[in-house]
């Protein structure tokens, strides 16, 4: 399989962003929620700076950064999306683009179950993972494999994105696709949100066409609602527990992928047109372009840096 990139882009989220003209902002929700390919010689837009390009990475995901190591977290399939082989694994790479250690978490070793992990999460020092129809959780520190949580009895076809609330509940997208043996995407569904409680109780909490084959899932704290991005369409979506479905609150290429909240901000990743977009009040303004195939972006808070999987099938 060949060789793929992350890519950690803008230096300065927020000067990048002031160089756009603002509207006023729009009034927030109230709530209570406690490869290869290289990339391609696009020129960034204004305040926008590539910080490096880090290659060796086996179809990644997805990519969190550990405030408290100071490390990033990549996630790697390493085959296909859905199959259960096993041999999906999570890489450590340090701020300055060393890969510290490719195979840190590594299914089939070291009694880690691991088949084709995509969205991550930190809760402390527990990395949760979403695989396929399980979810799981490893020391962070250790790599040690410290839970699993199975939502095949509920028929969890493609777990995608996680997002952790302050009382420690999981809520996990299913975009309900499939890759058949030549590659196409199918889409048996259904659309859900999945929560998994403090206790490890898995229930459904939202389900149905209008999640539009939900993809990224973020916090907004600001606004007290869940970002969610539409991977099957082209919405941006606030969405609380208990609505009967989301608001679309902004409308973009489409194909969303990876979402991230920075202050008022939300950046959100799309396949359709090769750019990282954000979003503060419903208007689209690409922040990043010429990027193929954006996968579950991450945020480094510490050094104001986008962090951008580059997804590649062999």
């Amino acid at each position: 399989m060949r060789a793929t990139t992350l890519c950690a882009t803008l230096a300065s989220i927020v000067v990048a962003c002031k160089v756009v003209p603002k509207t006023p902002p729009a009034a927030d929700s109230a709530s209570t929620l406690p490869a290869p390919p290289a990339l391609p010689a696009t020129p960034a837009p204004p305040g926008a700076t590539k910080v490096a390009t880090v290659e060796g990475f086996l179809t990644p995901e997805s990519v969190v950064h550990d405030s408290t190591q100071d490390i990033y977290f990549v996630s790697n399939i390493n085959g296909s999306p859905t199959a259960k082989d096993n041999n999906g694994f999570i890489s450590r790479v340090r701020p300055d683009g060393a890969v510290e250690n490719l195979k840190f978490i590594e299914g089939g070793k070291n009694g880690v179950t691991l088949n084709a992990p995509k969205g991550l999460a930190l809760s402390g020092d527990t990395l949760w993972v979403a695989d396929v129809d399980a979810v799981r959780a490893f020391d962070a520190k250790k790599g040690t494999q410290v839970d699993s949580v199975s939502l095949s009895a509920l028929g969890a076809v493609f777990l995608n994105d996680i997002a952790i609330t302050q009382t420690g509940a999981l809520y996990i997208t299913d975009t309900g696709i499939k890759f058949d043996d030549v590659g196409n995407v199918l889409h048996p569904g259904p659309d859900r949100i999945f929560r998994i409680s403090p206790e490890r109780q898995v229930t459904v909490a939202a389900r149905g066409d209008t999640l539009g084959r939900p993809n990224g899932i973020a916090v907004d704290a600001v606004g007290k609602r869940f970002v969610v991005v539409s991977f099957g369409g082209k919405s941006v979506f606030a969405w609380k527990p208990g609505d009967k479905a989301p608001s679309v609150i902004a409308k973009g290429a489409g194909a969303f992928d990876g979402a991230v909240i920075v202050g008022s901000r939300i950046l959100v990743s799309s396949w359709n047109d090769s750019t990282v977009s954000s979003y503060e009040t419903g208007d689209e303004v690409k922040v990043i372009t010429g990027v193929p195939s954006p996968a579950d972006i991450g945020y480094d808070a510490k050094r104001n840096r986008l962090l951008i999987p580059i997804w590649q099938l062999p």
